[in-house]
């Protein structure tokens, strides 16, 4: 008996000595196939992403210095907590998916450094990703300031990415950028310098063997700057980089301070087979909940005319604006947007009529505005009219007073903290008063659109206007616009401001009809801005104009059937009882996919795609339930199922 009880002490004290000494941790997402381990090394800590048991994201380092304290060594393990699981359900209109369930298993690491201060590393692993953040548990009123992440993404040696570089600030026209209008690098081998020592922006892809990867951050609550990706990454080890010190709001800060407690904002990595990544809602699944005083309900998303896309600065004349609105009530549009110097070209007073005018055709405006202040030149007015709490109150009034419906600022000046807040305060505001809102020369929403449902779209894409612009950039489009679903438009909406169907001025477009027509499907945004003019409309097929009249603002679902990043793209979407399959091929050979449209359920299907003459429309119905489907080169398609 004695010996029995002695064995039992042995085996507890030789148990409790493994739980002190031990250094790696392990969470696991609930189908139990991605796992992460988080361990100390040489007192830093590190970790793992394993995928189906096999390793896909190596050894890699995490911490933060802050100007008081350093996090990022000698750091030691206080304690960690069990596994919880983690439920969210929430509804986005602005999406791909209107009903979203999130679930993760969450561990908290508790750490603490050579000077006893407390930081906790906070994980979360769900079925398609990882997510991690980091939390200063401490009270202290001082305001702490963080000098440098040391957070990095190690991927292996034959990893390939699509990156895009971040634009120097100060830069480009009227010194407007950083405005992450730059084309995605595509393919590129891991380890490869960013173009400048602005390094590179999120989302950012990786392909390894037969796993993808694509990193972003998400939960930028005006705490935090917002980050990118530093230009260097030796070995293909990335690392987490602040902005340029002249990415600020007038004369405040650009790194990171606040009292504590403190939470970072999330570091997001989605794993798994493209489809998994392109359908995932990783993005949104971590952003905080609408604001409890922003109704979503005032806010209506939908397709907006536009005149400046193909008509420019001499277009914004009261006669102009009224027959783009006059196009709007014709095409069922809920919008037209009035772009630069409208306040000096029409007017107040005439906007008020304007405004009436579009009332009676059932059509809201949006009114565009300059971000001012001092980090750009532009000259395009109303400008000095947001800067202020005081300045957006009186002037977010007067336009509720007028019936407008939304504001598109232009212009930002980066990814400073100072200039993040200066963003949300802007919604929070705008809010206040009715007002959606479009952010254009602007950052990444980050889920925004999320905790702000009065933010309907953010440009973060070099887009149509580009390819007005020059004939480089029209040449460029089938394979920009393939590799976006994969990268900038995964999680955020974005105002690329698609589909011209007729002639561009001064450019040859690349692309054909059918193409351009299948982008407003393939891209999602909460107001679709499109390029079409009414004479351009007014030579399409009547089957052609009838699917965009009847075109959804909105998606209850979204399914990857096939792609490739910058080879081609099709996807279907669901509205309604209806779902939209469109197709765009990338490259300059015709491509053939195959579609099983026995999956969705539909009793009608029919095809609108490339006709037999260049720039032309062909019509079908379709019985098959599966076949393949023919794309041009550089041409494309869409199919609407009805049940």
């Amino acid at each position: 008996m004695k010996y029995k009880i002695t064995s039992v002490i042995l085996f507890l004290l030789s148990a409790t000595q493994v739980l002190k000494g031990q250094t790696k941790y392990d969470i696991q997402s609930p189908d139990k196939e991605l796992s992460v381990s988080v361990f100390l090394k040489d007192k830093q800590v590190f970790y793992t992403i394993n995928r189906k048991n096999e390793p896909v994201l190596a050894n890699s380092a995490m911490g933060l210095i802050r100007e008081d304290t350093d996090f990022a060594k000698n750091l030691s393990v206080v304690s960690v907590s069990k596994n919880e699981v983690i439920t969210d359900n929430y509804t986005l209109k602005n999406g791909k998916r209107l009903k979203n369930e999130y679930l993760a298993n969450k561990r908290v690491f508790h750490l603490k450094n050579a000077n006893s201060k407390k930081m906790d590393v906070i994980f979360q692993v769900s079925n398609d990703g990882i997510a991690f953040r980091y939390y200063f548990p401490d009270a202290d009123t001082q305001l702490k300031k963080i000098t440098e992440e040391r957070t990095a993404f190690h991927f292996f040696p034959s990893t390939k990415a699509w990156m895009q570089p971040m634009s120097v600030a100060k830069t480009s026209w009227e010194s407007t950028n950083p405005s992450y209008e730059e084309y995605y690098q595509k393919e590129i081998s891991v380890g490869t310098p960013a173009p400048t020592a602005a390094g590179w922006v999120y989302p950012a892809l990786f392909n390894y063997k037969d796993t993808w990867l694509l990193l972003t951050e998400v939960g930028l609550d005006g705490s935090y700057c917002a980050t990118r990706i530093q230009q260097n990454s030796p070995g293909g080890n990335y690392q987490v980089g602040f902005p340029d010190a002249r990415e600020v709001f007038t004369n405040q800060n650009v790194n990171p301070q606040s009292a504590l407690p403190w939470y970072t904002p999330w570091r997001v990595i989605a794993v798994g087979n493209l489809k998994k990544i392109t359908e995932s809602t990783l993005g949104t699944d971590l952003a905080a909940p609408a604001k409890a005083d922003i109704n979503p309900d005032l806010f209506q998303l939908g397709k907006a005319s536009w005149s400046w896309i193909m008509l420019k600065d001499n277009s914004i004349t009261y006669d102009i604006q009224k027959k783009y609105i006059d196009f709007a009530a014709d095409m069922r549009w809920e919008y037209c947007l009035i772009d630069v110097d409208w306040d000096t070209k029409i007017g107040y007073e005439k906007m008020q009529q304007l405004a009436d005018y579009a009332k009676s055709k059932n059509v809201g405006l949006l009114l565009w505005y300059n971000s001012a202040g001092d980090w750009n030149t532009v000259k395009y007015t109303p400008k000095n009219k947001l800067t202020t709490h005081e300045n957006r109150l009186k002037e977010f009034a007067l336009l509720q007073k007028m019936g407008i419906k939304g504001i598109k600022v232009d212009f930002f000046g980066g990814d400073g903290q100072s200039m993040i807040r200066y963003y949300l305060e802007i919604f929070d505001d705008a809010a206040k008063f009715g007002l959606s809102v479009n952010c254009h020369g602007a950052t990444l929403p980050r889920g925004w659109q999320r905790t702000y449902p009065n933010l309907v779209t953010m440009e973060s894409i070099k887009g149509m206007e580009f390819i007005t612009f020059d004939q480089n950039n029209a040449n460029e489009e089938p394979l920009h616009a393939t590799t976006i679903p994969f990268t900038r438009n995964i999680f955020d909406p974005m105002d690329f401001t698609p589909m011209n169907l007729s002639v561009i001025p001064k450019i040859k477009r690349k692309t054909t009809h059918a193409f351009e027509l299948a982008l407003p499907v393939i891209f999602q945004s909460g107001v679709q801005h499109l390029a079409e003019s009414p004479d351009g409309m007014a030579t399409v097929p009547a089957y052609v104009k009838s699917y965009l009249q009847n075109f959804p603002s909105s998606w209850d679902d979204t399914k990857l059937i096939d792609g490739y990043p910058g080879k081609f793209v099709v996807m279907a979407r669901k509205a309604g009882s209806k779902w939209y399959i469109a197709g765009i091929n990338g490259e300059g050979n015709g491509k053939t996919v195959q579609i099983d449209l026995s999956k969705f359920n539909g009793k009608k299907a029919t095809m609108i795609t490339d006709g037999e003459a260049d720039f032309s429309f062909s019509q079908k119905e379709i019985r098959s339930k599966n076949q393949a489907f023919n794309m041009k080169a550089f041409g494309g398609f869409v199919i609407v199922v009805e049940q």
